[in-house]
Protein backbone atom coordinates (compact mmCIF):
# COMPACT_ATOMS: atom_id res chain seq x y z
CA UNK A 1 0.00 0.00 0.00
CA UNK A 2 1.53 3.04 -1.06
CA UNK A 3 1.90 6.08 1.73
CA UNK A 4 0.17 9.40 0.78
CA UNK A 5 1.69 12.62 2.62
CA UNK A 6 -0.75 14.86 4.59
CA UNK A 7 0.30 17.88 3.57
CA UNK A 8 -3.32 19.35 4.95
CA UNK A 9 -2.01 17.93 8.27
CA UNK A 10 1.14 19.85 7.68
CA UNK A 11 -0.89 22.78 7.25
CA UNK A 12 -3.24 22.84 9.94
CA UNK A 13 -0.63 22.00 12.46
CA UNK A 14 2.13 24.60 12.02
CA UNK A 15 0.79 27.37 13.74
CA UNK A 16 1.41 24.89 17.03
CA UNK A 17 4.74 23.73 16.03
CA UNK A 18 5.87 27.69 15.51
CA UNK A 19 4.65 27.95 18.90
CA UNK A 20 7.14 25.48 19.92
CA UNK A 21 9.50 26.82 17.45
CA UNK A 22 9.29 30.36 19.80
CA UNK A 23 9.88 28.39 22.83
CA UNK A 24 12.81 27.09 21.30
CA UNK A 25 14.25 30.45 20.74
CA UNK A 26 13.47 31.55 23.81
CA UNK A 27 15.27 28.98 25.41
CA UNK A 28 18.29 28.80 22.98
CA UNK A 29 19.41 32.52 22.72
CA UNK A 30 19.63 33.49 26.63
CA UNK A 31 21.32 30.13 27.47
CA UNK A 32 23.64 30.88 24.57
CA UNK A 33 24.42 34.62 26.12
CA UNK A 34 24.06 33.63 29.59
CA UNK A 35 26.75 30.82 29.05
CA UNK A 36 29.16 32.69 26.99
CA UNK A 37 29.07 35.84 29.32
CA UNK A 38 29.41 32.99 32.54
CA UNK A 39 32.53 30.86 29.88
CA UNK A 40 34.46 34.38 29.76
CA UNK A 41 34.45 34.44 33.51
CA UNK A 42 35.50 31.13 33.79
CA UNK A 43 38.12 31.08 31.36
CA UNK A 44 39.48 34.16 33.65
CA UNK A 45 39.48 32.29 36.63
CA UNK A 46 41.17 29.52 34.69
CA UNK A 47 44.32 31.66 33.56
CA UNK A 48 44.40 33.89 37.28
CA UNK A 49 47.31 33.53 39.63
CA UNK A 50 44.55 31.84 42.14
CA UNK A 51 45.54 28.01 42.69
CA UNK A 52 41.55 27.88 44.31
CA UNK A 53 39.62 29.58 41.18
CA UNK A 54 42.02 27.79 38.71
CA UNK A 55 41.13 24.67 40.72
CA UNK A 56 37.51 25.60 41.23
CA UNK A 57 37.06 26.35 37.30
CA UNK A 58 38.46 23.13 36.29
CA UNK A 59 36.39 21.26 38.20
CA UNK A 60 33.80 22.69 37.33
CA UNK A 61 34.57 22.91 33.78
CA UNK A 62 35.14 19.29 33.17
CA UNK A 63 32.19 18.05 35.48
CA UNK A 64 29.90 19.96 32.56
CA UNK A 65 31.77 18.72 29.90
CA UNK A 66 32.26 15.14 30.88
CA UNK A 67 28.39 14.26 32.17
CA UNK A 68 25.89 14.35 29.12
CA UNK A 69 23.40 17.36 29.43
CA UNK A 70 20.47 15.08 29.08
CA UNK A 71 21.61 14.24 32.34
CA UNK A 72 22.17 17.59 33.99
CA UNK A 73 19.23 18.90 32.48
CA UNK A 74 16.97 16.27 34.60
CA UNK A 75 19.45 16.76 37.71
CA UNK A 76 18.21 20.62 37.51
CA UNK A 77 14.92 19.63 37.51
CA UNK A 78 14.69 17.27 40.20
CA UNK A 79 17.90 17.51 42.03
CA UNK A 80 18.55 20.55 42.21
CA UNK A 81 15.66 21.97 44.40
CA UNK A 82 16.55 19.39 46.98
CA UNK A 83 19.40 21.99 47.90
CA UNK A 84 18.09 25.22 47.08
CA UNK A 85 14.32 24.32 48.65
CA UNK A 86 12.18 25.60 45.73
CA UNK A 87 10.99 23.77 42.85
CA UNK A 88 12.20 25.06 39.62
CA UNK A 89 9.72 25.54 36.23
CA UNK A 90 10.48 23.47 33.73
CA UNK A 91 11.80 25.71 31.27
CA UNK A 92 13.92 27.35 34.22
CA UNK A 93 15.22 24.43 34.80
CA UNK A 94 16.35 23.92 31.08
CA UNK A 95 17.52 27.30 30.75
CA UNK A 96 19.81 26.99 33.80
CA UNK A 97 21.07 23.71 32.52
CA UNK A 98 22.25 25.02 28.90
CA UNK A 99 23.38 28.39 29.88
CA UNK A 100 25.81 26.02 32.83
CA UNK A 101 26.88 23.52 30.01
CA UNK A 102 27.54 26.26 27.58
CA UNK A 103 29.51 27.96 29.78
CA UNK A 104 31.89 25.15 30.43
CA UNK A 105 32.44 24.65 27.05
CA UNK A 106 32.52 28.47 26.45
CA UNK A 107 35.33 29.03 28.87
CA UNK A 108 37.78 26.83 27.06
CA UNK A 109 36.83 28.43 23.72
CA UNK A 110 38.27 32.03 25.65
CA UNK A 111 40.75 30.35 27.31
CA UNK A 112 42.55 28.86 24.15
CA UNK A 113 41.97 32.41 22.55
CA UNK A 114 43.42 34.41 24.98
CA UNK A 115 46.46 32.04 25.61
CA UNK A 116 47.55 32.07 21.85
CA UNK A 117 48.89 35.52 22.07
CA UNK A 118 52.31 35.43 22.30
CA UNK A 119 53.50 36.69 25.81
CA UNK A 120 55.40 39.44 24.76
CA UNK A 121 52.57 41.25 24.26
CA UNK A 122 51.25 40.80 27.50
CA UNK A 123 54.65 41.94 28.82
CA UNK A 124 55.20 44.81 26.47
CA UNK A 125 52.07 46.12 27.44
CA UNK A 126 52.48 45.97 31.21
CA UNK A 127 55.89 47.62 30.30
CA UNK A 128 54.03 50.95 29.10
CA UNK A 129 52.54 50.75 32.82
CA UNK A 130 49.07 49.22 31.07
CA UNK A 131 46.75 47.57 33.43
CA UNK A 132 46.00 43.54 32.83
CA UNK A 133 42.48 44.13 32.29
CA UNK A 134 43.42 47.37 30.11
CA UNK A 135 45.59 44.75 28.08
CA UNK A 136 43.09 41.88 27.98
CA UNK A 137 40.46 45.00 26.52
CA UNK A 138 41.96 46.86 24.39
CA UNK A 139 45.02 44.11 22.64
CA UNK A 140 43.95 40.55 23.32
CA UNK A 141 40.28 40.11 22.61
CA UNK A 142 40.18 42.24 18.99
CA UNK A 143 42.78 40.06 18.20
CA UNK A 144 41.73 36.57 19.28
CA UNK A 145 37.89 37.65 18.89
CA UNK A 146 37.61 36.67 15.14
CA UNK A 147 39.91 33.63 15.37
CA UNK A 148 37.35 32.67 18.08
CA UNK A 149 34.10 33.39 16.06
CA UNK A 150 33.91 30.17 14.07
CA UNK A 151 33.81 27.95 17.44
CA UNK A 152 31.21 30.61 19.08
CA UNK A 153 29.39 29.50 16.10
CA UNK A 154 29.80 26.54 16.61
CA UNK A 155 29.00 26.20 20.29
CA UNK A 156 25.67 28.04 18.86
CA UNK A 157 24.59 25.05 16.97
CA UNK A 158 25.10 22.52 19.63
CA UNK A 159 23.10 24.94 21.76
CA UNK A 160 20.23 25.03 19.30
CA UNK A 161 20.41 21.26 18.86
CA UNK A 162 20.49 20.44 22.93
CA UNK A 163 17.42 22.62 23.42
CA UNK A 164 15.37 20.05 22.29
CA UNK A 165 16.24 17.84 24.77
CA UNK A 166 14.34 20.08 27.33
CA UNK A 167 11.22 18.23 25.40
CA UNK A 168 12.17 15.58 28.39
CA UNK A 169 11.06 18.14 31.16
CA UNK A 170 8.07 18.77 29.16
CA UNK A 171 8.79 22.03 28.20
CA UNK A 172 6.67 22.99 25.14
CA UNK A 173 9.44 23.45 23.13
CA UNK A 174 9.58 22.60 18.71
CA UNK A 175 10.11 18.85 19.42
CA UNK A 176 7.65 18.37 22.41
CA UNK A 177 5.33 20.26 20.27
CA UNK A 178 5.93 17.78 17.92
CA UNK A 179 6.42 14.35 19.46
CA UNK A 180 2.71 15.34 20.87
CA UNK A 181 1.41 16.11 17.40
CA UNK A 182 2.63 12.80 16.05
CA UNK A 183 1.32 10.91 18.82
CA UNK A 184 -2.64 12.88 18.78
CA UNK A 185 -3.09 12.68 15.09
CA UNK A 186 -0.87 9.02 15.02
CA UNK A 187 1.02 10.77 11.70
CA UNK A 188 4.79 11.14 12.87
CA UNK A 189 5.94 10.90 9.04
CA UNK A 190 4.47 14.24 8.20
CA UNK A 191 4.78 16.07 12.30
CA UNK A 192 8.21 14.62 12.96
CA UNK A 193 9.57 15.57 9.15
CA UNK A 194 8.44 18.87 9.87
CA UNK A 195 9.98 19.57 12.80
CA UNK A 196 13.21 18.62 11.81
CA UNK A 197 12.92 21.20 8.27
CA UNK A 198 12.44 23.68 10.71
CA UNK A 199 15.07 22.59 13.17
CA UNK A 200 17.65 22.62 9.54
CA UNK A 201 16.17 26.69 8.84
CA UNK A 202 17.12 27.49 12.35
CA UNK A 203 20.31 25.80 12.39
CA UNK A 204 22.24 26.26 8.86
CA UNK A 205 22.34 29.66 8.80
CA UNK A 206 24.73 29.50 11.71
CA UNK A 207 26.16 25.99 10.35
CA UNK A 208 27.40 27.71 7.32
CA UNK A 209 28.36 31.17 8.57
CA UNK A 210 30.43 28.39 10.76
CA UNK A 211 31.92 27.09 8.01
CA UNK A 212 32.40 30.04 6.13
CA UNK A 213 34.21 31.67 8.84
CA UNK A 214 36.71 28.81 8.77
CA UNK A 215 37.20 28.67 4.97
CA UNK A 216 38.11 32.36 5.24
CA UNK A 217 40.44 32.39 8.69
CA UNK A 218 42.14 28.80 6.70
CA UNK A 219 42.69 31.25 3.41
CA UNK A 220 44.34 34.13 5.67
CA UNK A 221 46.38 31.54 7.38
Amino acid sequence: MEYSFDIALVVETFPILMRGFVVTLELWLPSLAIGLAAGFLLALARLSGSRLLRGGSLVYIELFRDTPVLIQLIWFYYAFPIIIGVQLSPFAAALLGLALNTSAYGAEIFRGGIQSIARGQWEGAKALGMRQADVLRRIVLPQVFKLMLPAFTNRAVEVAKMSSLASVLSVHELMYQGRLLSSTYYRPFEILTTVAVVYFVLIYPATFLSMTLERRMAGKG
